[in-house]
């Protein structure tokens, strides 16, 4: 016995702080490791693991289901490694698979940290929610996979979170079922299966937004609100959220909206000026430190290295 206490798993802190119901969990969306860095230092405490992000920061590629179970994999257990005492939720797609695929997803993101993930109903050959022209599996496929995810959650005993996404709002199956009262039948459907959260994707209005929450609080469920600046939903303050009775609120695209115009400008200087940005002075050490560089060292330091003293 090494005296210290057992930490707390990220599933496990997630739930705690789901299961105050005045409390509305905030999540910025993260894609790498920088990201991830600068969204721990701001304080917050959860993260989200876009895959919009995943996809264009580690394949070079929009967000049309190119990534596969490892990438998707890997990037969440990166994520959720550089500080396991803040919950990861992360996307999980499809599952990547049929129910044995959900299950091996299930079980390989809990063995990696992460806190919970989503699954939805899209085809196999999906797209950004927010996107149009979305295809849909039907109603029996799509339960097929929640079980599979919560019997995987289940036989793990690792407590992670299980959050059903239907993309149904924007998006019909190949009989033409889709729209609004579709969209809440398959969550009031999920929440029977045994998931643990709901996520009502490319919802259209505030009002909307209300209606959402007013159909699914039967379920008794928390419900995610996604927010996409540009996307199908309109902005919502975490605040209002609250207030609408939304329990954790997502911003997956926030880091990507600020880096790709501040890279864009900055390679731009260097083609049109010959040389970088006269406001880029940060410096090596300050770059470093933002990934905990002096952490690193004080550990080689406490260990008896003097590699960088």
């Amino acid at each position: 016995m090494n005296g210290h206490a057992e930490p707390v798993s990220g599933a496990r802190r997630l739930r705690q702080m789901l299961s105050d119901p005045s409390k509305t969990v905030v999540a910025p969306g993260v894609y790498d490791g920088i990201s991830t860095r600068i969204a721990l230092a701001q304080g917050f405490d959860c993260l989200y693991m876009t895959g919009a992000g995943t996809s264009m920061s580690r394949l070079g590629m929009a967000d049309l289901g190119l990534t596969t179970f490892v990438d998707m994999h890997q990037n969440a257990s990166m994520i959720a490694s550089i500080n396991p005492s803040v919950p990861l939720i992360a996307d999980a797609d499809t599952g990547y698979g049929g129910p044995i695929n959900v299950a091996h997803t299930v079980k390989s993101y809990a063995r990696a940290g992460v806190a919970g993930l989503h699954i939805e109903d899209q085809v196999q050959e999906k797209r950004c929610g927010h996107l149009s022209g979305k295809l849909l599996v039907n109603r029996d496929i799509y339960y097929n996979r929640l079980r599979a995810a919560c019997k995987a959650r289940d036989e793990s005993g690792s407590g992670i979170v299980i959050i059903a996404r239907t993309d149904a709002r924007a998006g019909k199956d190949s009989e033409g079922n889709g729209g609004f009262e579709e969209a809440a039948e398959r969550l009031k459907g999920a929440a029977e299966v045994g998931v643990d959260a709901l996520f009502f994707e490319a919802i259209q209005s505030e009002d909307e937004a209300k209606q959402v929450i007013e159909k699914l609080s039967g379920t008794k469920l928390p419900v995610l609100l996604n927010m996409v600046p540009g996307g199908r939903t309109p902005i919502i303050t975490n605040s209002k959220a609250n207030k609408i009775g939304f329990r954790i609120v997502i911003w997956p695209t926030m880091g990507l909206e600020a880096v790709v115009p501040a890279l864009q400008g900055a390679y731009a200087t260097l083609k049109k000026d010959d040389k970088s940005p006269e406001d880029q002075h940060v410096g090596p050490g300050a770059l470093f430190e933002t990934c905990g560089l002096k952490d690193l060292m004080a550990f080689d330091e406490s260990v008896g290295g003097k590699a960088y003293q």
